[in-house]
Parts: C-alpha cells; sequence; structure tokens
C-alpha cells in the first residue's frame, strides 16, 4: 500500500472515526440498510488491518450510539446479529488487535454480551494495536454515568469535592479510562457533527470530515485523513511562535 506521502514519526496514536453512511450507501445501490452495515464490517477489516500496519496503537469505532435504540426494531437486531457474526472474525488475532468495548452494556441483548466478554478475554494479550468498539454508547450517558459513579463515592466517604481533577475523572471514572485521547476524529457521510461522542476526549482533538460512505471508505482515504492530520500544527492553546521555538529547541 502506498503510504509516502506519510511521515511515519508522526501517525496519530489514536484515531477515532464515526463510521456514517451504510445507510446511504445501500439505499443508492437499492438495497436493504442491512446491506449497507454489513458492508461496512468490510471496511472495519480494512481500516483495521491498515492502522496496525501504519502503527496506530488505539483505534476507536462508532458502531451504536444510545440513541441508536431509537432505531427501527428490526435495524436494531439486525445489527446486534452483525456484532456477532462479526466478532467471529480473525482479524483481531490475525493482526495482534485487542479488542475492548466502551458503552452502557446493561443495554444489550445477553448472547451479545456474552460475545463481546469472551472477545476481550480472548485478545487480552494481543498487543499491536487496540480497537476499542463504542456500542450502546453517547458522551452525555458516561459524563452522568461519572458523575453518578463519583456522587456514589462520595457519599461513602472515598471522595471530597477538592479531590475531583481533570485527571482523576479521565483515569477513574470514563469509559475510556485505559487509553488515551484521540489525536485524530475522522467522520465519513458527509455531516459535519460529532453526534454525542466523545466530547470529552476530543477537546483538542483534530476533526476530520469527508463526503466518502463507510463502506467505501479505504487504505488511500485513511492515508489522505492522515496526512491532512500530519499538516495542522497542533498548539493546545499556546501560539505558533512558542511552537516554532519548542521545536527548534528540540522540546
Amino acid at each position: 500500500m502506498d503510504n509516502t506521502l506519510l511521515d511515519p514519526e508522526r501517525i496519530p496514536q489514536h484515531i477515532a472515526i464515526i463510521m456514517d453512511g451504510n445507510g446511504r450507501w445501500a439505499a443508492e445501490r437499492g438495497k436493504d440498510r442491512s446491506f449497507g452495515h454489513q458492508a461496512g464490517v468490510d471496511a472495519v477489516r480494512k481500516i483495521t488491518a491498515e492502522c496496525t500496519r501504519l502503527g496506530v496503537k488505539y483505534l476507536t469505532l462508532y458502531t451504536f450510539s444510545t440513541e441508536n435504540w431509537n432505531r427501527p426494531p428490526e435495524e436494531v437486531a439486525a445489527l446486534m446479529g452483525l456484532v456477532l457474526s462479526s466478532l467471529e472474525d480473525e482479524i483481531f488475532m490475525k493482526n495482534n488487535v485487542r479488542f475492548r468495548v466502551i458503552g452502557d452494556r446493561t443495554r444489550l441483548p445477553a448472547d451479545v454480551e456474552l460475545k463481546l466478554r469472551q472477545t476481550e478475554e480472548h485478545t487480552a494479550g494481543n498487543a499491536t494495536m487496540t480497537m476499542v468498539v463504542a456500542l450502546s454508547y453517547s458522551s452525555r450517558w458516561e459524563l452522568v454515568k461519572a458523575a453518578q459513579d463519583m456522587a456514589r463515592d462520595a457519599a461513602d466517604g472515598r471522595l471530597k469535592p477538592g479531590d475531583i481533577t481533570e485527571q482523576l475523572l479521565e483515569t477513574r471514572y470514563l469509559e475510556t479510562r485505559f487509553m488515551p485521547d484521540p489525536e485524530l476524529l475522522i467522520r465519513t457521510g458527509g455531516e459535519l457533527r460529532v453526534s454525542n461522542y466523545l466530547l470529552w476526549q476530543i477537546a483538542y482533538t483534530e476533526l476530520y470530515f469527508c463526503d466518502t460512505y463507510w463502506p467505501d471508505f479505504d487504505e488511500p482515504c485513511l492515508h489522505k485523513a492522515i496526512a491532512d492530520y500530519q499538516r495542522r500544527q497542533r498548539r493546545f492553546g499556546k501560539t505558533e511562535a512558542q511552537i516554532e521555538r519548542e521545536l527548534l529547541s528540540g522540546k
């Protein structure tokens, strides 16, 4: 795969993706939405393999939001079935990928929850990359849950108001406490919003939007997104002059 335009020293270590456009992709072909979701799984396989090859350490995929429970029951059932079938894929072992899940697992069907847990356990020793699936997830749900957990700890005397810091929230109470924040967020499908996804975690994430539907998002599309990321200067509140001085001084 030609990725000669990419700087191998500046590959984002954590890429988050909003995989949008499956339904519209299927509709344009006169197919049912489930056909688009199946094609989306094929795209996941390709992008996962390419991310491991490039040296990405975390890949977080927005698979099913808490709002998606409001979709027609037959589509929800089809998506849950697709989760089960896709977890049979050996892409995790073949690419040495660890599998993790974030989200409200209490709402998932028992067979899906069991398969998720088994896959997490089966891949726990894999170390090349961690694929994180956001399933039955939304950022507002995550933040409310974190607040509830902190309130319980405070009521039990395990937490004082002065103990609460950004670091404490990130490392103890958020669903994403086991990984760094994303450096790059990609959204496919032409929409220009983040849809209640990792709102805390993307405070300083570079955002990349493209019109390509997720089933058509392939390795060259990924390279284009990363190349765009590499052309940006990440300042984290500092001035451009400060960043340039730090680069010159080797910091």
